[in-house]
């Protein structure tokens, strides 16, 4: 069977090192080939909206929206539905392939035979 990762990231520029701790697991698993889908909730949201993800200049970190592209290209990005609709967001805010779903999918991805969940 194999293995997938599913990632929720609850910060956003709030708490910089967990941010960029979960999208730099999250693109790291997707560069090892594993199947990797990251949801973005609270002010993370932001990350898929072009031109918003923030630049947190964290030293040895990598690039937020090097980050976020490698996620989206080769992985599967999601935002909250409430956080994207308390943001006043809709898909065609969001960068290409970016969708949004709500809690029924996250526990459906999350409960998946061989998931693996993390939440930051």
């Amino acid at each position: 069977m194999a293995r997938s990762l599913v990632v929720k990231v609850t910060c956003g520029v709030e708490a910089p090192e967990r941010l960029s701790q979960a999208l730099t697991v999250a693109a790291t698993a997707v560069a090892a080939g594993v199947t990797t889908s990251v949801w973005l909730t609270g002010d993370a949201v932001w990350c898929a909206v072009p031109g918003r993800a923030p630049e947190l200049d964290l030293v040895h970190a990598a690039s937020l929206a090097d980050l976020v592209e490698a996620v989206r290209l080769g992985g599967a990005l999601t935002v909250c539905t409430q956080c994207a609709a308390r943001r006043g967001l809709t898909e065609a805010d969001l960068a290409d392939g970016v969708r949004i779903a709500g809690a029924a999918t996250f526990l459906e991805e999350s409960l998946a035979d061989g998931a693996q969940a993390l939440v930051y």
